[in-house]
């Protein structure tokens, strides 16, 4: 089973630039909650940005990896979600 470690530096060098946080939210090593950000998805709809991320574990998806959870932006995505909001 892959770790969350290793997903994480899979996706990293599968798209240059991109920061990936991964949690194996269930302890088993094989449900994985991902979030993604990277100016490849600037240009990219959901599905394609969805896309581009399970090409990464085809052969995995299904297999030792039973849930993909994913959570993608772009740095300017990221940077308005992660912004505290004003009370």
């Amino acid at each position: 089973m892959p770790s969350a470690e290793e997903l994480k530096h899979r996706i990293e060098a599968a798209i240059p630039g991109a920061r990936a946080e991964v949690e194996d939210y269930t302890g088993g090593g094989d449900h994985f909650e991902v979030r993604v950000v990277s100016a490849a998805f600037d240009s990219l709809s959901r599905i394609e940005r969805h896309r581009l991320i399970y090409e990464i574990f085809r052969e995995e998806i299904g297999g030792p990896i039973h849930a993909l959870s994913l959570r993608t932006e772009t740095p300017s995505e990221a940077e308005s979600t992660s912004q505290p909001t004003a009370r």
